[in-house]
């Protein structure tokens, strides 16, 4: 069987790895040098990729690539708009109430991530948003998988608080 080649490999995950780069990042421009170095280092190295799942690969190059440049500057913790999770098409089937209502909470839970701890966020981010598995999880971040479930259920527990104090203030501007 033929060896495939890097942009039969690697190139299919580029949304993905642009994804979890902006969710780390936090800022377009960023992630885009985030990913850019990444592939760099994904293409150089690809010769090293021994297993089936380059996305999980390549997702570990992107987030030691993040901690290379961000760790050592004190990056930033100032949350950023982030408009990637609405990727401007609609569900023609809801009215435009229903649109208005379904971006709101698409609006609301992103904010919610983005006040996570990065330890959770990203855990939160590859599993609900990318559907990794708790093992690919494990190897992107390089812990084990007790922590990853960990991390995850921490995390979750602090969206629904966080989440919870954003129903509470939209119940207050309701009442004024």
């Amino acid at each position: 069987m033929p060896r495939q080649t890097f942009e039969e490999v690697v190139l299919p995950h580029l949304d993905a790895a642009y994804n979890y780069a902006r969710w780390l990042t936090r800022n377009e421009a960023d992630a885009q040098d985030v990913v850019q170095d990444a592939y760099v280092r994904a293409l150089r190295f690809f010769a090293s990729l021994r297993s089936d799942d380059a996305r999980a690969w390549l997702l570990a190059i992107v987030r030691n690539t993040w901690y290379g440049r961000f760790s050592r500057r004190g990056a930033s913790e100032e949350p950023v708009p982030f408009d990637a999770v609405n990727d401007g098409r609609s569900d023609e089937s809801l009215d435009p109430e229903a649109l208005v209502i379904q971006q709101q909470a698409v609006d609301t839970v992103r904010r919610a991530i983005e006040e996570l701890p990065v330890d959770f966020r990203e855990a939160i981010v590859l599993r609900e948003l990318e559907g990794m598995s708790y093992k690919d999880i494990a190897a992107v971040v390089g812990i084990p998988v007790g922590t990853v479930m960990s991390r995850l259920a921490r995390g979750r527990e602090r969206l629904l608080v966080i989440l919870g104090s954003a129903k509470t203030m939209e119940g207050h501007r309701d009442v004024s």
